[in-house]
This record gives C-alpha cells, sequence and structure tokens, in this order.
C-alpha cells in the first residue's frame, strides 16, 4: 500500500543538517484501518477502502455501521478508497500506520482548496487591471469576451468571475523533513491544499 489518509495540522519552521530554515507542513497521517478489501475477482479491480478519524458506532446510520462491522467494531467518519495491487497480503481490519514513509522521500499530497467566494478575474485567473485614470472606466471588468456576429456566444470554459476555490488539488513530490511516529506526524516542505484540520491524501510518489 502505498497512500494513507490523514489531517492538515498547519505550517512551521524547522532548521535542516545545514542550518537553513525550511517552512514546512505539519500532517498527521493514519492510522488507518482497512475497512474493505476489494479484488478483481468480486468487484473488478483491486483496491482496498481506508477509514480514518474514529467515531463511535452509535452516531453512524445502519448501513455505514453494518458495513463496518465487517472488518472492524469501530466507527470513522471518512472513508476512502485507493487502487493498489498488493490486496491479496492485506486482510480487513489491518492497521496502517506511518512507518511506510520515510525521511527525504517524496509524496504527493490530495486535498480541497479554500473556498475563497466568488471572485473577479484579477483574484481568480491573474488578469491584468486597466488604467486608473483618463477618464477609464475598465479598472477591474474582464474586458471583451468575444465578437458580435461571431462566435455571437460565450465559449464554455471561458475564464470569467465566479466561484473560487473548493477543488481537488495535488502538490506532487513534497519532501519529507522529518517523521513524528509518536505522533504520526510528518514533516513535510512547502505548502499543502486546504484549511488546518482539512482532510488530505498522502501518496508515494513515483
Amino acid at each position: 500500500m502505498s497512500a494513507l489518509l490523514g489531517r492538515k495540522i498547519g505550517m512551521t519552521n524547522v532548521f535542516s543538517s545545514d542550518g537553513r530554515l525550511v517552512p514546512v507542513t505539519v500532517v498527521q497521517v493514519g492510522p488507518c484501518v482497512v475497512t474493505q478489501v476489494k479484488t478483481k475477482d468480486t468487484d473488478g479491480y483491486n483496491a482496498l477502502q481506508l477509514g480514518f478519524d474514529e467515531k463511535p458506532v452509535e452516531k453512524l446510520n445502519k448501513p455505514i455501521a453494518g458495513h463496518l462491522k465487517k472488518a472492524t467494531d469501530k466507527g470513522f467518519r471518512v472513508l476512502r478508497e485507493f487502487r493498489t495491487d498488493d490486496v491479496e497480503a492485506v486482510e480487513p481490519g489491518a492497521t496502517l500506520g506511518i512507518d511506510m514513509f520515510e525521511v527525504g522521500q517524496k509524496v504527493n499530497i490530495s486535498g480541497i482548496s479554500k473556498g475563497r467566494g466568488f471572485q473577479g478575474t484579477i483574484k481568480r485567473h491573474g488578469f491584468s487591471r486597466g488604467p486608473e485614470t483618463h477618464g477609464n472606466r475598465n479598472h477591474r471588468k474582464p474586458g471583451s469576451i468575444g465578437n458580435s456576429a461571431w462566435p455571437g456566444k460565450v465559449f464554455k470554459g471561458k475564464k470569467l468571475p465566479g466561484q473560487m476555490g473548493t477543488d481537488r488539488n495535488t502538490i506532487k513530490n513534497l519532501t519529507i523533513v522529518d517523521i513524528k511516529h509518536d505522533d504520526n506526524l510528518l514533516l513535510v516542505k512547502g505548502p499543502v491544499p486546504g484549511f488546518k484540520t482539512g482532510i488530505v491524501e498522502v501518496t508515494k510518489a513515483e
């Protein structure tokens, strides 16, 4: 298995071995429990379903509680599925931890970006503004979006004002600077998508 679920804790700084100050993001990774093993024979593909962030079983609805009861007596707030070929070596109910990662290893981290609400083209797409003086009234407007005769419509995907953020983003090839095994913490160099306490997926970089 090459992926685990985690929670973004926040950012801080650490000193490297050569004395440089390195900005890092602290991510609590695992422990994750295997709640279901899917194989090509039974489901058409190989995958592991992982549970993260324990939740009282009494607070789960009956379908989820019944599903988890087949593998463990615990409840979880988050269930995610990861494709993998190493399904035969893992049993339902097994616990996967931070031990699969090493200092210096590259990882990809996926999460939901912060929501910014409705934003204009300057903030959302990096457009330049218009002149501020000489009677110009086009300061932060997007400007022309097409001709009147042709195409006579707005093409789908045109960069315009709209909802910004709350998208799934992946930051690739982040370096693991340090690992705190006692607290299940990964310290990775650079930023990670999402807000504090947000759920992220940590995958070994290929």
